[in-house]
């Protein structure tokens, strides 16, 4: 009992992309900025405008997109004196995060989710605690049970991990498969891998436009993004060979490399595993923001190639299709 609770006191805080994530699935925060995108309000014409929720709880998240800089309140020089909320540019391109998350909720296995439902709230909950408790990243990698989980992630208590991967399970995130004895393995489904474009343009927003409020990008957050979206590459027939993705991070004065390792056969990905070991006749290398820009659809994102050019440059172009447009 004393061991579950302390592994379940070092429960994850937000990964990379989970806070701006969660500040979409709030529906007030998203009704707020849609009011003021189509002009400035004060404050009771706003309410209004949301409809009419507690003074309290408007007070509360008004703060906070004013603190995050998505909105703005200014005093107007006309008399009588008073005060307007507007929308920064900060704001918009949250807006333009919320499209992404939108098109990703249209394409749910069991029907489109609104935003703003609470069916949508859900689902984006569910898809921050996999994606901030490793369990996308290993799932992603391969099918595995409950009880691997559990080994391969000791900082969680099993109820709690358990609890994760049943919400994962009701928004089909994951599907049970049969596996050996009673074990059940757990794996992703197409429409989970298709959350890479709201993860990852969640993520170039906070680095963005929030660096200092939002945790950074890691190379987990690489590793777990190119395995969910490299087998959804669509590749020319002529791309075949082995290719190195490398996620560059530094201790001290070293880099230190991380990433997957792509077999594709005349443009079909036959295997993407997590780890760099094994031949290949390409690489490309990256930081791990230069990673997230690439898969999230940037134009030019800083990223070094090698060997097999063609190789190379048929997987990273078609990682850059996998999303939507740059945020």
């Amino acid at each position: 009992m004393e061991q579950s609770a302390a592994r379940s006191a070092k429960a994850p805080v937000l990964r990379a992309g989970g806070r701006a994530l969660m500040l979409l699935a709030a529906p007030l925060n998203v009704e707020i900025l849609h009011a003021l995108e189509q002009g400035p309000l004060p404050l009771r014409d706003l309410r209004n405008e949301v409809g009419v929720p507690p003074q309290s709880t408007m007070r509360l998240y008004l703060r906070t997109l004013t603190r995050l800089g998505a909105i703005e309140r200014r005093s107007r020089s006309e008399l009588p004196a008073s005060t307007e909320y507007h929308i920064t540019q900060l704001g918009r391109n949250l807006l333009r995060v919320e499209n992404v998350v939108q098109a990703w909720l249209q394409a749910a296995p069991a029907g489109a989710k609104e935003l703003g439902s609470t069916a949508a709230k859900s689902a984006i909950k569910a898809l921050v605690e996999g994606w901030s408790s490793q369990i996308i990243q290993i799932l992603a990698a391969r099918p595995l049970s409950l009880t691997e989980l559990n080994g391969l992630i000791p900082r969680i208590s099993y109820p709690s991990l358990e609890r994760r991967l049943a919400a994962m399970r009701e928004c089909s995130m994951v599907e049970a498969q049969r596996g050996p004895g009673r074990l059940r393995p757990y794996r992703v489904t197409h429409w989970l891998r298709q959350a890479v474009a709201p993860v990852t343009a969640a993520i170039a927003w906070e680095r963005t436009h929030a660096p200092a409020q939002t945790t950074g990008v890691g190379r987990l957050d690489v590793e777990a993004a190119l395995l969910l979206a490299i087998p959804m590459l669509d590749l020319p027939k002529a791309v075949d060979g082995k290719c190195r993705l490398a996620v560059e991070m530094h201790d001290g004065a070293l880099p230190v490399y991380a990433g997957v390792l792509v077999c594709v056969e005349e443009g079909i990905v036959t295997s993407c595993t997590a780890g760099l070991k094994g031949e290949a006749e390409a690489w490309v290398s990256g930081k791990p923001l230069a990673w997230i820009q690439q898969i999230n659809g940037a134009p030019e994102a800083n990223l070094e190639l090698g060997g097999d050019h063609a190789l190379a440059r048929g997987v990273v172009e078609a990682l850059g299709r996998t999303s939507s447009k740059p945020i």
